[in-house]
């Protein structure tokens, strides 16, 4: 299991999204998103990472892509995002069975849900209008063929996570697991930061999650 140590700094002294991406990236820890949990079907590996921070209020992501042949389809929140090029925080609290799943395509289209099973689940409609989204897109030519690097960036409050007003996540430890995936990509793909291991892509698997260590 992996662990990722999360550093906790003071973001609200960052006027824009520009100034805490920047800041992100040079402050916040890093996980790559390099396993190919099922190689034979799904080769397909992309180079991904996500840099990661608090401020004991809210959790900011930024995800880095590299090289996608990609697919925005979904324009909606709510929507199969995963079936475009897609990003993933899954997460459940210490000593819960329960867990979230936040995830977001290209564009920015957001999918989160509580989840008691995989099946059994609770969509976080007002959560999700709290949370800050910002993508990015570089289109070029490699190869011969158009590819993309993408980011995106999420500004996640605790209260989407699970964490009431008077809790902090200074201090906290959290199970997870970050994730791309693209179900209908020009190159399906199913990669996580921690491994998965069983014979079909699955993401909803908290078994397999692994730790992240809030400051």
């Amino acid at each position: 299991m992996k662990i990722l140590h999360v550093p906790n700094h003071h973001f609200l002294q960052r006027e824009t999204s520009f100034d805490k991406i920047n800041f992100l990236l040079e402050s916040g820890a890093e996980a790559n998103i390099d396993q190919v949990n099922w190689k034979n079907d799904f080769p397909k590996l992309l180079p991904v990472s996500v840099r990661v921070a608090h401020d004991g209020e809210t959790l900011y992501l930024y995800y880095q892509v590299t090289g996608e042949a990609i697919r925005a389809i979904n324009t909606e929140d709510f929507g199969s995002v995963w079936k475009d090029s897609c990003v993933e925080f899954f997460m459940q609290r210490e000593g819960e069975v329960a867990y979230r799943n936040f995830e977001c395509n290209i564009l920015g289209s957001l999918l989160a849900a509580h989840h008691e099973t995989r099946e059994k689940s609770t969509l976080l409609i007002t959560e999700v209008q709290s949370i800050i989204r910002k993508s990015s897109i570089f289109h070029r030519y490699e190869d011969g063929r158009q590819v993309c690097d993408w980011t995106l960036y999420l500004e996640i409050p605790k209260y989407a996570m699970g964490f009431a007003e008077h809790e902090t996540l200074a201090g906290q430890k959290i199970r997870a697991n970050f994730y791309k995936c693209g179900d209908e990509t020009p190159e399906s793909h199913f990669i996580s930061w921690n491994l998965i291991d069983l014979p079909k892509p699955n993401f909803h698997v908290p078994q397999f999650f692994g730790l992240l260590e809030l400051e």
